[in-house]
């Protein structure tokens, strides 16, 4: 078995309406869901918990739980990869997906700047294995790997559309949720989605639209289990030459 390559130093839920995450000693991780009582937790999304690292509120200055993280961890979370797996404690394993973007809110919040924040802000992660988490608990990179996501969300929304069933159409809110990206991003899909290729394109639908397909809500998409031997996807060229705002 792996030695550890670090702990939990610090936990903290946000509930669905509170305003701020809340410290707590101990977490309930359930697999395919996420953390137990937090607004995150959801089966459709790569963003059921953030990992952040000591060494980003060290080199950064920040004040304490600014990056708003679920698992404070001492290790760099920078050099986590997405796909890897680690065991938290004795029972959790989570599935790392990909770097948690650093939004406006966020930099005005912290007083950093976005470019500071690269790499800094966290790893987002799914719950693969479920079990109490605890401050203290070590944290082990396991040797398997799982299914890789880009950082970049053009290439996730590819990844998205190209696993919609033939005969089946996902919504966009469907499509930004399974993809990890803000709601709001759904404006921006009539823009996007051509530029990523007229298949991809007819596989999403805005929420009112009159297509009688099928709907497809992402079911399924992160339920593979954990392959050593999967291969790194083929990078999408990005095509746009404006981010959403």
């Amino acid at each position: 078995m792996a030695p550890p390559t670090g702990k939990v130093v610090a936990i903290a839920l946000r509930a669905a309406q509170a305003p701020a995450p809340t410290r707590v000693q101990s977490a309930t991780a359930v697999a395919g869901l996420g953390l137990q009582d937090d607004r995150h937790a959801d089966p459709r999304s790569p963003r059921q918990l953030l990992l952040a690292g000591g060494s980003a509120y060290e080199a950064l200055g920040l004040p304490p739980h600014a990056l708003r993280e679920n698992l404070l961890l001492d290790l760099d979370t920078a050099d986590l990869v997405s796909g890897m797996l680690l065991r938290v404690g004795l029972d959790v394993i989570l599935r790392l997906t990909f770097q948690c973007e650093a939004c406006g809110a966020l930099t005005a919040r912290v007083g950093a700047s976005s470019r500071s924040l690269r790499q800094r802000r966290g790893m987002l992660a799914r719950v693969e294995s479920g079990g109490e988490i605890r401050i203290g608990d070590p944290v082990t990179i396991l040797d398997a790997r799982s299914r890789f996501l880009p950082d970049d969300w053009h290439e996730r929304i590819a990844m998205v559309l190209d696993a919609v069933p033939p005969g089946m159409v996902i919504s966009y809110a469907d499509l930004a949720r399974v993809a990890g990206v803000q709601a709001s991003y759904c404006r921006a899909f009539p823009r996007v989605l051509p530029k990523l290729g007229p298949d991809r394109a007819t596989r999403a639908v805005p929420a009112r639209s009159s297509d009688p397909a099928p709907r497809w809500d992402g079911a399924g998409f992160f339920g593979s289990p954990p392959n050593p031997q999967e291969a790194r996807p083929p990078r999408i060229r990005s095509v746009l030459t404006q981010g959403v705002t």
